[in-house]
């Protein structure tokens, strides 16, 4: 495999090569490597791969004149060469005039469009199709061979080289079995992908699931006893077996999610899906593919038709939680879904009809702020056709030993253990505390204490639970507590908790369980304090 004006190979060990494409699975790598071991020929002047992928870009091509259809095109992927004119000059950059081809125009989009090969294998006379006749003369190009990258009938790239000798037969013989190869190598390195992004899929769908039965275990049914809990009940009853749009407020943690749970379930649309979005985790620059999909090749990594969320709530519930989130210029795509239950999949021209009930949920006070204009009035307006204000825990406070004990056996199922026993003590502990992270973090902080008992008693540690711990809260951020005084809120903790235990410190109900502390701590600390015990 020599050319005849130079003993140098083209490729020079052409079988190692294919057995190194074989295993490559990556990518990038494979193709960097077929560029690498082409030019590393002292006779080689250029080595240049092409694949076809969707058009991008368009507005700065330089062929976007000649393309034809500007659906999909030849990427330049990777490049390796050098120069006798400017040896300096960086030949792998990718961001060159011949950095796309249309399919079918010039010398590599023909190669594309019919999948036959061009070859010039001694170019005594340069040809028509030469775009940079000067280049060559300059760089002594005589060879020139472009091969189709194809597997079972499609094309997926181009291979082309530059040479500064003569082609001979074998040389070309080569070239075709190592694009042949490197055809297979491609579409294995596809395939590689798409089944690690159909794994990947399936490991997001299944931590989907999971934390969907986990929220579903978690909140349960509606638990709890108190008047502000049954006034929600009340306006689900209501406004459930209607198809009206339901604005669910409330503090983050306090239940939002299983209120649009329980609408769906009491609803006529309870057969069919109930599909979640959380607003606030969707990419500003796919919030248009995630609600209303989109067809392969609408945009770079579009390999194939997908369905929004809209579709596949079809007939069911959307619920959109924190629906505050939706960027400002967004909502309007959103409001006109919602006014006319009509939505265009990304890069498709036709209109698709959807029938989905919308319940959406915020804890921002969207009122105010489509006053404010940070959020589209009229949105507001097609949201809220029926607010529920879901109350935050610390207003439901008799709820609170209901929903520990669920909690309680639910987390003990979970984790194999014997439940440990819910004292009034730790009841009462519970329902000092204001919950600022509402039910969800009495269901951690439940949770955790099982977690830590370790068979034995429930010990809870509530870090705010105490007098000294709200007066720290109630500080200015700004104020800064004294040794002293720190010293004396601790010293006063620990006598309300002996005053609260009648002077029991140890067993259920003392002073050590609602202080969350082994009986030995508290005894150190009241000797270190000189704190005598109740009698």
């Amino acid at each position: 495999m020599e050319t005849a004006s130079t003993n140098a190979p083209i490729i020079a060990d052409p079988k190692r090569l294919l057995l190194d494409l074989a295993q490559q699975k990556e990518l990038p790598a494979l193709l960097e490597l077929l560029v690498e071991r082409i030019a590393e020929s002292q006779s080689v002047a250029l080595a240049r791969l092409w694949l076809v992928r969707p058009g991008e870009g368009c507005e700065t091509c330089p062929m976007r004149a000649e393309c034809p259809d500007r659906s999909q095109c030849l990427h330049l992927v990777a490049s390796q060469g050098r120069s006798v004119v400017e040896p300096d000059s960086d030949l792998s950059r990718l961001d060159g005039r011949f950095r796309r081809f249309p399919i079918g125009v010039r010398k590599v989009g023909r190669i594309a469009m019919t999948g036959d090969p061009i070859e010039a294998p001694d170019m005594a006379e340069l040809p028509t199709w030469i775009a940079d006749p000067d280049w060559v003369r300059a760089e002594g190009i005589t060879g020139f061979a472009g091969q189709p990258l194809s597997h079972h009938g499609m094309v997926l790239g181009v291979l082309g080289v530059f040479s500064r000798g003569r082609m001979g037969d074998s040389c070309l013989d080569w070239l075709r079995m190592v694009a042949d190869h490197a055809a297979v190598a491609i579409a294995h390195s596809y395939a590689w992908q798409e089944v690690e992004r159909l794994r990947t899929r399936l490991e997001e769908e299944n931590e989907y699931l999971q934390q969907e039965v986990a929220s579903e275990q978690g909140f349960g049914e509606m638990i709890g006893a108190s008047a502000a809990l049954g006034h929600v009940g009340q306006q689900i009853d209501l406004v459930a077996p209607t198809d009206s749009t339901v604005l669910i407020l409330g503090e983050s943690g306090a239940g939002k999610e299983l209120v649009a749970r329980e609408l769906h379930r009491r609803s006529s649309r309870a057969d069919r899906p109930l599909i979640k979005v959380n607003c606030a985790a969707i990419p500003r620059e796919l919030f248009e593919s995630e609600f209303f999909g989109h067809i392969k090749g609408a945009f770079t990594g579009a390999l194939r038709d997908r369905a929004g969320r809209f579709e596949l709530a079809d007939g069911g519930t959307l619920f959109l939680d924190e629906v505050g989130e939706v960027p400002l210029d967004l909502q309007s795509k959103l409001l006109r879904v919602l006014q006319e239950g009509e939505i265009e999949r990304i890069g498709e021209e036709r209109t698709r009809n959807v029938d989905v009930r919308v319940i959406a949920a915020t804890n921002r006070d969207l009122r105010e702020e489509s006053r404010q204009r940070k959020f589209r009035e009229d949105l507001y307006y097609r949201l809220s056709v029926f607010p529920i204000e879901l109350p935050p825990l610390r207003e439901r406070r008799e709820d609170i030993g209901l929903l520990a004990d669920h909690f309680l056996q639910q987390a003990a199922r979970r984790f194999d253990v014997t439940p440990p026993r819910l004292t009034n003590a730790i009841v009462r502990q519970l329902k000092q505390y204001d919950w600022p992270g509402n039910v969800r973090e009495l269901q951690h902080v439940i949770e955790r204490a099982v977690i830590l008992s370790g068979g034995g008693p429930l010990r809870v540690n509530l870090e705010t639970a105490t007098d000294a711990d709200n007066q720290l809260t109630e500080m200015r951020p700004s104020e800064i507590m004294t040794d002293a005084q720190l010293r004396e809120l601790e010293r006063s903790n620990l006598r309300r908790a002996l005053e609260e235990a009648k002077g029991k410190v140890y067993g259920p109900a003392g002073a050590a369980e609602l202080l969350g502390i082994k009986p030995s701590t508290l005894n150190s600390r009241l000797k270190a304090f000189g704190i005598q015990r109740i009698s």
